[in-house]
């Protein structure tokens, strides 16, 4: 599986793919790009925004600009190693091998790289988390470095170790606690110094949309994951209570604007709300029951509404500072 092109269908355009041909494996960089799973990547990025725009206005002096890209540095860099770290795990144990399996490349399962290669940038991947990560601890305390190693091992053994977590279940609760508590919350912390209430409210809908982003892979991924013995959440719902918990997350996220703008005391935060425009369009395929295949497009559009949303509530809260 590198590269092998179905023929096209009779009646096909010359020069345009017929429905359901696989796409041609990317080599070189691009190989390596894809394996980073970048529609992913929002889950990183939103949370430091918000966190950072959470802390503005409560830092003498201004907002510490080397410490939230180094916040961003992290966030980005466990996201990457932790999708590469899920690849090769996966990978050795034959879990991405089935051929109904759908979505992004999958670098080991399919042949594409070398198992040893992709634990070399899971691990090189972590490495720059850990650094940038070593130098906010030693810029703001040593409590981080027992943060960051926290995080470092949970996208290990998300997948990795004898008894992967994400295998029993809890894939969901740790992108809730990492990519929505701790990475929003931290993201303010190291600005102050110290736990707000408004930073730790505004991770609540940020861990709830990078959240739906995992359901909505495992919605997509059941048939396998359930064939393969990975009981992902998602494999122990079943696929009508799935589709339900990603439309709670949704709504969940938006029920919660108002909440964090009018408590936290940051109003413009509101402006959030205007992201649930772009939230109809996956909410309506998820229940239209679109499957497999189907559903690629409403991982990207949950992507697309989650850094909509960050976006705009960072800018709300940073505007209300």
């Amino acid at each position: 599986m590198t590269g092998d092109r179905r023929p096209p269908s009779p009646g096909a355009a010359p020069g345009r793919r017929a429905p359901g041909a696989v796409r041609p494996a990317p080599n070189g960089l691009a190989l390596w790009v894809a394996g980073a799973r970048p529609r992913t990547l929002p889950a990183a990025v939103v949370p430091v925004l918000v966190g950072t725009a959470a802390a503005a206005g409560r830092v003498h002096g201004g907002l510490i600009w080397w410490r939230a890209a180094a916040a961003m540095v992290v966030s980005l860099a466990l996201q990457v190693a932790t999708n590469y770290a899920n690849d090769y795990s996966d990978g050795i144990r034959g879990t991405d091998a089935d051929e109904r399996r759908v979505g992004p490349v999958r670098l080991v399962g399919q042949g594409l790289a070398a198992p040893a290669a992709v634990k070399r940038a899971a691990l090189a991947s972590f490495a720059v988390a850990g650094l940038a990560g070593g130098a906010l601890a030693l810029a703001v305390g040593p409590e981080l470095f027992v943060v960051g190693a926290l995080a470092i091992a949970a996208g290990w053994f998300y997948t990795g170790g004898p008894r992967p977590y994400g295998y029993a279940g809890f894939g969901e609760v740790f992108v809730f606690v990492f990519f929505g508590v701790v990475a929003t919350a931290g993201s303010a912390y190291v600005q102050q110094g110290q736990l707000t209430g408004l930073a730790l409210a505004a991770s609540v809908p940020v861990g709830f949309l990078a959240t739906a982003l995992l359901v909505v892979n495992n919605l997509r991924d059941i048939p396998g994951d359930r064939a393969s013995g990975k009981r992902t959440l998602a494999v122990r719902l079943g696929d009508s209570r799935t589709r339900m918990l990603y439309v709670a997350l949704l709504v969940g996220a938006f029920v919660a604007v108002p909440l964090v703008a009018g408590l936290g005391g940051r109003p413009a935060g509101a402006l959030a709300l205007a992201a649930v425009m772009l939230a109809q369009q996956p909410v309506v395929r998820v229940l239209q029951r679109a499957q497999g295949r189907e559903l690629v497009p409403v991982l990207a559009s949950t992507g697309r509404v989650q850094l909509a949303f960050g976006v705009l509530l960072a800018a709300g809260l940073a505007l209300s500072a």
